[in-house]
């Protein structure tokens, strides 16, 4: 199965906000209202904070059935450098009682059938070496039973066949990443666990590395640049039982624009009507829609 979404969904104000693109300016949940779309949401969020058992049993409370959450590892796991100096230089020390607390919030998605994989990304200093081995193994040691995906971006796990080999060995499944700079997507792509996922995070090469935390993301992939990448998307299911494509060009709605592009290029099904507003900000998205109306008529 294809679940398309995209990185998050709360985006309700700030210069890039969905509000009034994708969400309708009356008030709606968020959540809910998104979920009417897709079937995942990967969820960002718990990067910077951990997650609660509280927030996630609101959060399978709101959520469909058929919906899954991709839930991002907290900066304590992967980002040692970042956690102590969110915290005032404390040590990212990962306990086995930081693994257990981490179960127990996943827990009410888990227990509700709408818990998805767990993203490991990594920062791109994260290059090969024996102590990023045996970080990995580590943490699919303390994960065991939890579908993993890990997203490593320094080149040197790219260009070494036994970093695939100790990701397949502990059952961790390789990030699909495309943005500037890396563009794993877009080439030879090797499978390495059960989960097949892609992040697309966008193109915008310019403000990649100067813009701020919004700017970079302030892309929209092109039809033809959709077309190539559902190429690539459509490899994935005959290897792997499930797939999850994340769209990460969060900026401005270009996200949603570009899942539910993809959802249309790849024959599925939009359940509910698509917002006007969302239509006449993005006219391409517009045109496949009717494109797949008169086809379908």
């Amino acid at each position: 199965m294809i679940r398309i979404g995209t990185a998050g969904w709360s985006y309700t104000s700030g210069k890039g906000k969905w509000m009034g693109v994708f969400y309708p300016s009356t008030r709606v949940d968020p959540l809910e209202f998104y979920a009417g779309f897709f079937e995942t949401v990967e969820v960002n969020s718990t990067f910077y904070r951990p997650l609660t058992p509280q927030m996630a049993e609101t959060w399978a409370r709101k959520a469909p059935d058929r919906f899954q959450f991709s839930i991002k590892l907290y900066q304590k796991f992967t980002h040692p450098k970042m956690f102590a100096q969110a915290t005032g230089g404390a040590a990212a020390d990962v306990s086995a009682e930081d693994f257990r607390e981490f179960s127990e919030s996943v827990a009410p998605l888990s227990d509700a059938g709408k818990l998805g994989p767990l993203l490991a990304q990594y920062p791109p200093s994260f290059r090969r070496s024996d102590a990023a081995t045996d970080q990995l193994r580590r943490l699919a040691d303390q994960l065991r039973g939890y579908p993993v995906v890990v997203e490593l971006r320094h080149r040197s796990w790219m260009q070494d066949e036994k970093a695939l080999e100790l990701l397949k060995d502990n059952g961790l499944s390789w990030v699909h990443t495309d943005e500037p700079f890396i563009s794993s997507a877009r080439g030879t792509m090797p499978l390495t666990g059960p989960i097949g996922y892609l992040r697309f995070h966008g193109r915008n090469a310019q403000d990649w590395w100067r813009g701020d935390s919004d700017e970079r993301y302030n892309y929209l992939y092109s039809l033809a640049e959709q077309s190539q990448l559902a190429q690539r998307i459509t490899t994935i299911p005959s290897i792997a039982p499930d797939t999850y494509v994340v769209y990460n060009n969060h900026f401005g709605g270009k996200a949603v624009a570009n899942a539910l592009q993809m959802k249309l290029l790849l024959g599925q099904d939009i359940s509910h009507e698509v917002p006007r507003q969302l239509l006449n900000a993005f006219p391409e998205l517009a045109q496949l829609i009717e494109q797949e109306t008169v086809e379908r008529s």
